[in-house]
């Protein structure tokens, strides 16, 4: 049984086929093997003949040549590289399966790039005429032969030399592409118009304006409005005991003792304006009793605190008022109103009462009385009125009213154009009905098409939905001289009638809003034919691209939605 061998492993089979034995690898260990005590030349040839016979004898065991493996440890492996491993792996597999088909012996059209330029400057032969030209740094390598192509030759082939690379495409980010793009002609501000933001952005530490003109001042006002900047204390800069007029944009931050210096310190104003004026409450109305003796002009955005007395008490104390204007004023009650009519009635020329919560028709019958009125706003109630009620009052203040609104009163239907308006009022040029949705397309269209006034310059019929083609073609016929029309929301007027808003040559704002036919084309005739148009909104027009071409410096369009990805 000496002669019958066991299996040996794959390490000792492959030692064996490519000559390495027991006895080559003890012969390798024992020649390098350095004698700690004596040197090379000191060690004995039987000595090395008895090691390599013993190690003869006692054989070597190959297989334990190799370390023993240690298991390899468990990796965590992501989604991500996991799938890049599996798509490496079919690229190889594929890679394997193109090989054993006959492989493409082509000349690869790039093979001739590879040949050095010419120096620039130093002549050469092209590669196609093959007429001698001067080697630029615009001058390609041919695809289809060694050599080079001169610039004709190149451009033969499809090739231009001077063409500018492309820049690479920026990539836009997410708060880019929720953006919704609008058109708008930058200019260059003016020098006044520096020097107004420099005081804006340093109005605490300015002692005085000076004598900068009334326009500067009101501008000055404006621009302070923009960052809520104007307190009681540098508040005293627009005060002055020659202003006949005030207008402040913003008094949020004035204190009810900064409201009543205001009073003190402007005892010659006929005209005050103060936006958003919350802080304003009953003290500063009564301490106002005794200010302002020439006061005719009065307008006033959200007096939230101020009560009925009070407001009742100022009424008195100043009597024929021309222009009563307020806004968001809960607690003015119709005991307010009685009282602006007893001692203004003769005199006053505008009232606006506009988003009063306790406003409806019982109040018309005390406006009945005020004949002279020119403006009249009534917009935005909680309530809405009646179309008697309205038809009532404008048969008795009518004559002379150019401007009117009433939106947001949702019961009114046809009926107040056609037995309101229509009969009654004669001079308007400036009127509004949006949210007004009982209004109805051919209503509308009727009224226009008898309405007798010698045409609207400002007109607002947004948010109903009914209106449509009709009414459109009516208005355009109607008012040609139309400067702002707003008619967001006619979703279902035909592109024939948008089209015809080109014929409104004094068209200067102008809102299209949620109009479906609107698109490139229809914007295009627009800004062809309104030639003073500044403003146009598009807003909800999926149609619009923004592709008809150059805008027209000073035109300013927002809400091209289709250039932003929400």
């Amino acid at each position: 049984m000496s002669g019958v061998q066991g299996p040996v492993s794959a390490l000792t089979d492959y030692l064996r086929s490519t000559g390495i034995t027991a006895t080559t690898i003890a012969r390798r260990v024992a020649t390098q093997q350095v004698q700690p005590e004596a040197g090379p030349s000191t060690a004995r040839p039987s000595a090395r003949r008895n090691n390599s016979r013993r190690d003869d004898d006692e054989g070597y065991a190959s297989d334990n040549l190799d370390e023993p493996e240690s298991p390899p440890k468990k990796q965590k492996v992501s989604k991500a590289a996991a799938a890049k491993a599996k798509a490496a792996m079919k690229k190889k597999k594929k890679d394997e399966e193109d090989s054993d088909e006959d492989a493409y012996t082509a000349l690869s059209k790039t093979m001739w790039t590879n040949t050095p330029k010419p120096a620039v400057g130093s002549f050469a032969d092209c590669a196609t005429c093959e007429k001698q030209f001067t080697v630029t740094k615009y001058t390609m390598a041919s695809s289809s032969g060694p050599g080079f192509l001169c610039h004709p030759c190149a451009k033969a082939g499809g090739k231009d030399p001077f063409k500018k690379p492309a820049a690479p495409r920026k990539r836009k980010t997410p708060a880019e592409k929720r953006t919704v793009v609008h058109i708008e002609e930058r200019s260059f501000p003016t020098l006044v118009t520096m020097c107004i933001d420099v005081i804006a952005r340093n109005i605490d530490d300015v002692e005085s304006f000076g004598d900068i003109g009334g326009l500067n001042m009101d501008a000055i006002s404006k621009a302070l409005s923009k960052n809520r900047s104007l307190t009681s204390e540098n508040a005293t800069l627009f005060y002055g005991a020659e202003n006949t007029k005030l207008a402040l944009y913003d008094a949020t931050n004035l204190s009810p003792d900064g409201f009543s210096t205001l009073g003190h310190l402007n005892p010659n104003l006929t005209s005050l304006r103060l936006d958003f004026c919350g802080p304003l409450n009953d003290t500063v109305m009564e301490s106002w009793n005794k200010s302002f003796p020439n006061l005719v002009s009065l307008e006033l955005l959200g007096p939230f605190l101020v009560r009925a007395e009070p407001w009742i008490a100022f009424l008195k104390s100043h009597p024929n008022l021309e222009a009563f204007l307020i806004t968001q004023s809960p607690r003015f009650s119709l005991d307010c109103l009685n009282a602006l009519v007893e001692n203004s009635k003769m005199s006053l020329r505008r009232l606006r009462l506009r988003e009063v919560g306790k406003l409806c028709d019982e109040w018309l019958e005390s406006m009945a009385e005020i004949a002279n009125l020119t403006y009249l706003d009534l917009a935005e109630p909680s309530s809405s009125f009646t179309d008697d009620a309205v038809v009532t009052v404008l048969a008795a203040v009518g004559a002379n009213l150019t401007h009117l609104d009433l939106s947001g009163h949702g019961a009114l239907t046809d009926d107040v154009l056609m037995h309101g308006l229509d009969p009654h009022v004669h001079s308007l040029t400036s009127l509004a009905l949006s949210h007004v949705p009982e209004l109805t397309d051919a209503g509308v269209g009727a009224f226009f098409g008898t309405f007798e006034n010698g045409g609207l310059t400002r007109l607002n019929l947004s948010c109903n939905p009914e209106l449509g083609t009709e009414a459109l073609e009516a208005i355009i016929t109607h008012s040609p001289r139309l400067e702002e029309l707003n008619i967001n929301g006619f979703k279902d007027v035909a592109e024939a009638a948008v089209n015809r808003l080109a014929e409104l040559r004094d068209l200067r704002k102008l809102d299209v809003g949620w109009c479906r036919s609107v698109d490139d084309w229809v914007v295009k005739k627009i800004l062809e034919g309104c030639r003073v148009l500044g403003e146009l909104k598009v807003w909800g027009c999926n149609r619009v691209e923004g592709k008809w071409g150059q805008t027209r410096r000073g035109v300013k369009i927002h809400g091209i939605e289709s250039q932003s990805v929400l």
